[in-house]
């Protein structure tokens, strides 16, 4: 029987997409050492639609950077208290999102928090990685990079 997720590799930082939300380029740090993938949303604001618990939120793709802010919305998969490698706790809410990354498209649990002063807007965590991805800590953007417009946007320039 053949694999259903045969392996990728990938690099420890990446380019990826999230392309339900409309975001087609965010840097993100591959740790396996998390379980769950996170990115940076502010503005979150429950609502129930249909008698189900949904989120807003914004998301920010570019580091040191307001440009190009996405306002999306996701069904509340679950609320996690998550410890930050810090050590601190905080209840978090858990969305599922489809990312994009080395070409293959995975959904994910990703928790919603404040990471403005983390060096990437997205960690993605173990659990999105066990779908078919190992990664080499010994490269980065596999997957290959935007163009260098792209890139400089991120680096606020």
């Amino acid at each position: 029987m053949a694999d259903p997720h045969p392996t990728i590799v990938a690099g420890w930082r990446e380019w990826v997409s999230l392309p339900d939300a409309g975001v087609e380029w965010i840097k993100a740090k591959l740790d396996t050492g998390a379980r769950s993938s996170s990115i940076h949303a502010f503005g979150l604001e429950e609502f129930s639609r249909d008698g189900e618990a949904w989120v807003r939120f914004s998301i920010r793709p570019w580091q040191r950077s307001e440009e190009d802010t996405v306002t999306h919305e996701c069904p509340v998969h679950d609320r996690r208290l998550v410890r930050s490698s810090s050590g601190h706790s905080e209840e978090r809410y858990v969305v599922l999102m489809a990312l994009r990354l080395v070409d293959r498209t995975v959904t994910a649990e990703v928790t919603l928090s404040s990471r403005d002063e983390m060096g990437f807007r997205m960690l993605v965590g173990r659990e999105a990685l066990r779908q078919g991805f190992l990664v080499d800590s010994h490269r980065s953007y596999v997957g290959g990079r935007p163009r260098r417009a792209v890139r400089r946007r991120n680096r606020g320039v």
